[in-house]
């Protein structure tokens, strides 16, 4: 059988032998077929749109496929979403602990601005892109707004910074870096916003 999703949060399946195929209303819980509208049974078509969404092969109702902004990966958002998409790997919820790639640092996300890399200018009126220790990421990727955790801890203001998102790594559960690979040479001081 084949699924595809359709724009009013519908799926088409299709099975060989079966015609055209039949339109599937998962939230409704109904199927075009001949057996759902003669039983009103949970029919065939209507387990493998479940099935396929569980799998996280087709969006659920009221999603829609995206790429991710940093990988290229796939992942599903809203179907109202315009702003640059991140997958679950890159995007970073608010509160989270995250470390710099380029020096190691803890930062605190604050959140995701929507905004790209290459259109978002700092305090200092430099766009984040244009920083040096930026120029291994892409100018196309949003920006993640991040205060560093060690700052938290001071009295006094607390200045955010801002970054691509794909500069900033998960932490393991243990508190260590997941990703330990080294910082790329010339790093430098992030870009305030």
């Amino acid at each position: 059988m084949a699924v595809r999703p359709l724009r009013d949060g519908r799926y088409t399946v299709e099975t060989d032998g079966e015609g055209d195929g039949y339109v599937v209303d998962l939230d409704g819980g109904s199927c075009t077929c001949p057996d759902h509208r003669r039983r009103g049974a949970r029919c065939k078509h209507l387990r493998r749109v479940a099935l396929e969404v569980t799998e996280r092969l087709v969006p659920p109702p009221g999603k829609r496929t995206a790429v991710c902004a940093v990988c290229g990966g796939r992942t599903f958002v809203p179907v109202t979403a315009r702003k640059p998409t991140l997958c679950a790997r890159h995007d970073h919820d608010q509160g989270t602990v995250v470390a710099d790639r380029e020096t190691g640092d803890h930062l605190v996300v604050v959140g995701a601005t929507g905004s790209r890399a290459d259109r978002t200018e700092t305090d200092d009126g430099r766009l984040v892109a244009d920083y040096p220790s930026n120029a291994d990421y892409g100018g196309h990727e949003p920006v993640v707004d991040v205060v560093y955790a060690d700052a938290l801890c001071r009295d006094g203001p607390v200045r955010r910074y801002a970054f691509p998102a794909s500069r900033l790594r998960p932490l393991r559960d243990d508190g260590d870096d997941a990703d330990r690979s080294p910082p790329p040479s010339g790093t430098a001081s992030p870009p305030t916003v």
